[in-house]
C-alpha cells in the first residue's frame, strides 16, 4: 500500500514534469528578439529609403546576445526542473530537489505553487527517511 508521502511525491514529480514544459515553451519568446535582431544585422539596410541610415548592426548583435541569453537560461532551467522531477521519483538528490524548488518559486503562478509545495512535502522528516532508505540502498 503506498503511503501519503509516496503519493505527494509521485504527484510531484509529475508537476515537475508539467512546469518543465510550460517553462521550455515560455524560454522559446527570447529567440523572438534574436530574431529581431538578426534582421536589424542583416535586412535592415535593405528597407532603408533614401536618406536615411539603417541602425548600426552593434544594436542588433545586443538583441541576438540578449535573446539568446535568456532562452538559453530559461532551457537550462527546465533541465534542472527535469532532473529535479526525475530525482524525486528515484528518492535521490534531495537537496538539490530542495534548491530547484526555490528557484520554481520565481515562475509565477504554476512555478510558486509547485515550488512552495515541493518545499513543504520536501522538508517533512519522513519525506527525508524515504530518500535516505533509497540512498542507503543504492
Amino acid at each position: 500500500m503506498e503511503t501519503q508521502d509516496q503519493e505527494h511525491l509521485r504527484l510531484l514529480t509529475i508537476f515537475h514534469y508539467v512546469v518543465a514544459g510550460l517553462l521550455g515553451l515560455f524560454a522559446c519568446f527570447p529567440l523572438i528578439y534574436a530574431a529581431m535582431g538578426l534582421f536589424l544585422v542583416f535586412g535592415a539596410s535593405k528597407f532603408a529609403t533614401h536618406g536615411e541610415t539603417p541602425p548600426p548592426a552593434f544594436l542588433g548583435w545586443i538583441f541576438v546576445a540578449i535573446g539568446l541569453f535568456f532562452s538559453l537560461l530559461g532551457w537550462a532551467l527546465v533541465i534542472c526542473i527535469v532532473i529535479a522531477g526525475r530525482s524525486i521519483a528515484a528518492r535521490k538528490r534531495l537537496v538539490f530537489c530542495q534548491a530547484i524548488a526555490g528557484v520554481e518559486c520565481i515562475f509565477m503562478p504554476f512555478g510558486t505553487a509547485l515550488g512552495v509545495f515541493s518545499l513543504i512535502v520536501l522538508l517533512r522528516p519522513s519525506v527525508k527517511q524515504l530518500f535516505d532508505a533509497s540512498n542507503a540502498k543504492a
